[in-house]
């Protein structure tokens, strides 16, 4: 059976807050890392943005496409390493990392 779409827009709206308030900035301030890992958080914020503003506009399908984009922006900035991560969880798809 397939999911239920306003669940699933759901589930992935609280998944992308949850990630950008636990993604912390990895590389030191002043990098072109630290610079790209800023961008990838604001692409990040801007698509849950977007997403909500598509569900006000009952809109699911876009809302929930935003909410998958945006943690898909954070999850490569994991994944690449300009981001640390919780250790655990199901936020991301790589293992927590840490930087010192």
């Amino acid at each position: 059976m397939s999911a239920d779409l306003d669940e699933k827009t759901d589930r992935y709206e609280a998944l992308l807050a949850a990630a950008l308030e636990a993604a912390e900035i990895a590389p030191q301030e002043g990098t072109p890392l630290y610079e790209a890992a800023v961008e990838c958080r604001e692409m990040a914020q801007s698509y849950l943005e977007d997403g909500r503003h598509f569900r006000e506009h009952h809109d699911p399908v876009n809302a929930l496409a935003a909410f998958s984009y945006g943690h898909g922006w954070l999850d490569a900035g994991a994944r690449i390493g300009v981001f640390d991560v919780p250790a655990e969880g199901e936020l991301f798809t790589v293992s927590g990392s840490s930087h010192g």
